[in-house]
């Protein structure tokens, strides 16, 4: 079968699988693995050795914010300051097992309850389904129906619907759907059978019109903050209901972030901006700051501009922003001082990052200690990519290797490379860092020739499109080991994150599902 054919057939069975629910409550549904495409069997299912873990002291997060779930558990990028790091551990890669299960539909941000039971929005071509699993066997619990999406003509670059969500402080899924509402959802039921229901729905469709709501977050006075894909901002009242929204005429592609001094940070396509909420929780604009946002999209980005998130950094008394430029021919990591008073003339780190005229990335930085870590994702054009040219049955990936630390100097300004790891590709994952292991985690698709084989495996019938999760030493960029999840589009996470869970398991959202690795034994 061919990748277009394949991922017709998948996309085909999310069409079939859409049938609405409302409120449902389910005996432990359980678990079907994501098929495996031919020649998975004749995969090494680990590279590399495992290793004890190293932490990284010093370190220091985002503070716990008041309106969400713990940080680690609360929403894509693990906390409100979009870290992509934390002290969660991640798996080791002691005798590895990988267990997956198949819903036809992407389950990429993933949350973690009171009870460390997984609550993840699963996105299909048209339907959507908040489900509660099992973090083990990832049988599911109970689901609930979201509204359909939107057609649209790129639909695995439209991250609107519910592929932004948080999981609030009383374990209340609020999430932004294609219907304009930002919809409130809490466990109900007993403990042997749980169940979802609506408790509040907000209604944003006049101010979101014709768009898409692409994420929402509370401030840390607990005014709910959203953002379209045509750029408007917005907020919510969560006792009134009231809303208020400014319309910033420049296009937003990725979530935003929050701090504690009630600073709310938004990349636009031209400009990154500090918002605060002013006379009577309008959104205000504190500052903005324009940057280069380049004259292309590149392959790789969902969107011109800048493909990353913001990322907000405590450091002696300040507050730090970073995100990338879209600069050609080098693109950069950038940190802005994130202050009410202003990010001043300059940023305090400009460090230039990935070859010329290939480099891009569409996923948020990992920032911990003094690191900002910052993956190539260039040219990656989407699931149908593989293999894209050359031989038959053979994986000739697009994909531009390259996972690049950028060291900081938060006290003096300036930056450098630290390290730069050129092997690995990295299409499109949300990458995540752990310190209390000292690892960093990348869903990894290598080339044929960096696939190692079984003795039964030849080469030449290797499989086209195999999947690893892989850890890399967060202080030199080295592989430490990688684990062989599984082969085809089922197992493409399409821009979907690791995100590591409180018993060390990593999870990963793919096409098929999704995917968990953890230490056996």
């Amino acid at each position: 079968m061919t990748a277009r054919a394949r991922l017709a057939a998948v996309a085909g069975t999310a069409l079939v699988l859409a049938a609405p629910l409302l409120v449902t409550s389910l005996g432990a549904a359980d678990a079907a693995p994501i098929p495996q495409d031919p020649g998975a069997s004749n995969v090494d299912p680990s590279l590399g050795h495992a290793r004890a873990a190293r932490p990284i002291p010093g370190a220091h997060f985002a503070p716990r914010h008041p309106h969400m779930a713990a940080n680690g558990r609360s929403n894509i990028h693990d906390d409100a300051y979009q870290s992509d790091a934390g002290p969660t551990r991640g798996p080791l890669g002691r005798s590895p097992e990988v267990v997956s299960t198949l819903f036809s539909q992407e389950c990429a941000s993933v949350t973690f309850d009171r009870r460390g039971r997984l609550l993840t929005v699963c996105v299909g071509a048209a339907n959507v389904t908040l489900r509660l699993l099992d973090p083990d066997t990832l049988d599911v619990l109970a689901e609930h129906a979201l509204p359909p999406r939107q057609p649209s003509s790129s639909p695995f670059t439209n991250f609107g619907g519910g592929g932004y969500f948080y999981l609030g402080d009383r374990d209340r899924v609020v999430v932004p759907t294609s219907n304009g509402t930002i919809d409130v959802i809490a466990e109900t039921g007993t403990a042997d059978a749980p169940a979802l229901t609506l408790k509040r729905q907000y209604d944003v469709s006049e101010q979101v019109g014709s768009s898409i709501i692409l994420s929402a977050l509370p401030d840390w006075s607990g005014r709910i903050w959203f953002v379209t894909k045509a750029g408007v901002v917005g907020t919510v009242e969560p006792r009134s209901g009231k809303v208020h929204a400014r319309d910033l005429g420049e296009g937003i592609g990725n979530s935003i972030a929050v701090d504690e001094t009630d600073g709310v940070f938004v990349v636009t396509n031209k400009a990154l901006y500090r918002f605060q909420g002013v006379r009577h929780g309008r959104p205000g604009i504190s500052w903005r700051k324009k940057y280069d946002g380049g004259d292309r999209q590149k392959p790789g980005q969902s969107q011109l501009g800048s493909g990353t998130t913001p990322t907000v950094v405590r450091r002696g008394g300040h507050h730090y922003v970073a995100i990338t430029d879209n600069a050609d021919p080098r693109m950069h990591v950038l940190v802005y001082r994130a202050d009410r008073s202003g990010p001043g003339r300059r940023p305090i780190c400009k460090q230039a990052v990935f070859p010329k005229n290939r480099g891009a990335t569409d996923n948020s930085l990992i920032a911990f200690k003094g690191a900002i870590v910052v993956e190539n994702n260039y040219g990656y054009t989407g699931p149908e990519q593989n293999p894209p040219s050359g031989d038959p049955g053979r994986n000739t990936p697009t994909t531009v290797p390259g996972v690049t630390r950028v060291q900081v100097d938060y006290a003096h300004g300036g930056c450098h490379v630290a390290w730069a790891n050129k092997r690995i590709r990295v299409p499109s994952s949300v990458s995540k860092g752990s310190t209390r292991t000292g690892l960093v985690y990348v869903y990894d698709h290598p080339a044929a020739d960096e696939v190692r084989y079984t003795s039964a495996g030849e080469p030449e019938g290797g499989p086209e499109d195999p999947w690893y999760l892989t850890a890399l030493d967060a202080r030199t960029g080295r592989r430490v080991w990688s684990v062989f999840t599984g082969v085809g589009l089922g197992y493409n996470n399409n821009y979907a994150p690791i995100t590591l869970g409180p018993d060390g398991t990593a999870y990963v959202g793919t096409l098929g599902g999704l995917v968990a690795v953890r230490d056996g034994g």
